[in-house]
């Protein structure tokens, strides 16, 4: 990986993550959670998408979307064990 694909891919995990602490109210994180919480939602919203086969949209906008869906699900996770701790 390059060192532009690192810096997309990090601007693209850190807007799913804001994005995603803006539909679950209350869970913002700063910068730096933000894109924590969107890379790792990277992760998880495209193996459940290609695992359901789901979102067939390419490029940027494909993948700014199952991050953001990805960091949406993580982020409810967290509410819940949150909440049952």
């Amino acid at each position: 990986m390059g060192l532009e694909s690192l810096i997309i891919f990090l601007i693209v995990g850190a807007v799913a993550g804001w994005l995603a602490g803006l539909i679950v109210k209350g869970y913002g994180f700063g910068l730096f959670g933000n894109m924590v919480v969107g890379v790792i939602g990277a992760f998880l919203g495209s193996f459940l998408l290609a695992h359901f086969h789901v979102l067939h949209i390419g490029g940027l906008e494909g993948e700014l979307i199952g991050a953001t869906i990805g960091a949406v699900i993580l982020l409810l996770l967290v509410r819940l064990l949150r909440r049952a701790a």
